[in-house]
């Protein structure tokens, strides 16, 4: 069955919200199935836009991780574009002075550090506090929605990376997130089930998020970037490629006798253009998902750092960016002390074990 996103329907629609002024928090995701961008379907539709709201990685894309696009005006649509990234409380509140209703449009992956629906959720508390209608425009996520992986975020561990307790590995899509989160509307998806992980047309949620394959193992490998090894940022595979300069030919031996399902390794050599050891010939690993209904992102990154951490104990190393990733100090004492990690991972359930009663939006095979 064909799905209908909620960006599409609502320019099908204009009822489906509110009446006023629109504020749309999107980015270059915000498209409709033939690639138009959602803010310029929506004014075509008649819908009365106000503003832009981007997120990290701009309304464009062109900003790596960690940087935005500032302020501006959209090409598109002649429309004010806003920053959002890293603002809160009263900065983030005087951004939406001009608009009556919030929308937000972006396409998100699945894995609670990603910052796509913290800038939701920030946006989120800002529509609370100043008595603005908040709206999502769902889409699908790319991970599917019946499969939960990872802890849930401990208090204390609050960050950009993620704001509430949620697993790594989420399973819901940004509506029922935001419904978990707080209060909003919901245009909801249209012959979407849980079940399914497609998402087309695919565009790359951002500029080290290339393929779905990358979505897929993200959950698990995003936590390379809280270690002293490349997690492939400046290589065409980032996050299917892990190493190192101390790796050596023991790592993808000892991988494969740990027999992950779902999932094969293959040693490979690679020079990052940018990002950790930017311009140095490293040795690693790539991963090579040949399964992906057996294989287990978070588990499959946890076996990985144990192995790393006994085949190199003088040169694997932590960084403090790894409690915020996992959403506790946990995994960094166990990798410290030399227990198991894999021992830390939650008996995997479904979405409905850790959601309110009312949340989930999709119906679909459970497994």
């Amino acid at each position: 069955m064909v799905v209908r996103t909620g960006a599409q329907r609502l320019a099908e629609d204009p009822g489906l919200v509110p009446d006023g002024r629109l504020g749309l928090i999107t980015n270059f995701t915000g498209v409709l199935p033939d690639l138009t961008p959602t803010s310029v379907a929506l004014r075509a539709a008649g819908l009365p836009l106000a503003a832009l709201f981007g997120p990290e990685h701009g309304l464009r894309g062109t900003a790596q991780a960690g940087a935005s696009e500032g302020e501006g005006v959209d090409p598109d649509t002649g429309l004010p574009v806003f920053d959002t990234y890293r603002r809160q409380g009263r900065e983030l509140d005087d951004l939406f002075s001009g608009v009556d209703v919030l929308l937000f449009d972006i396409q998100d992956i699945g894995t609670r550090f990603y910052t796509y629906v913290w800038t939701m959720y920030d946006c989120q508390q800002a529509a609370a506090r100043l008595g603005l209608p908040f709206v999502v425009l769902d889409r699908p996520n790319p991970l599917g929605g019946v499969r939960v992986e990872g802890p849930l975020l401990q208090p204390g561990f609050e960050s950009f990376v993620g704001r509430a307790p949620i697993p790594l590995r989420h399973g819901l899509t940004v509506g029922e997130l935001a419904l978990q989160l707080g209060a909003a509307t919901v245009v909801s998806l249209e012959g979407w089930a849980r079940d399914s992980c497609a998402v087309e047309p695919w565009v790359p949620p951002s500029p080290n998020m290339p393929t779905p394959e990358t979505a897929l193992v993200y959950p698990g490998t995003g936590l390379f970037e809280g270690t002293n090894l490349s997690e492939g940022r400046g290589t065409t595979r980032p996050f299917e490629t892990i190493g190192a300069p101390y790796v050596d030919d023991r790592l993808v031996p000892a991988l494969r006798a740990c027999e992950l399902p779902g999932v094969m390794f293959r040693r490979t050599w690679f020079e990052p253009v940018f990002h950790k050891y930017a311009g140095q010939a490293l040795s690693g690993v790539q991963l090579h998902v040949v399964d992906r209904e057996t294989f287990e992102p978070v588990r499959t990154a946890l076996v990985m750092l144990r192995v790393l951490n006994e085949l190199y104990p003088d040169d694997f190393g932590l960084l403090p960016s790894l409690d915020k990733l996992w959403g506790s100090d946990s995994l960094r004492k166990a990798l410290e002390s030399g227990d198991d990690p894999v021992d830390l991972l939650p008996e995997a359930t479904t979405p409905s074990a850790w959601v309110h009663d009312d949340v989930l939006l999709y119906e679909g095979t459970v497994r």
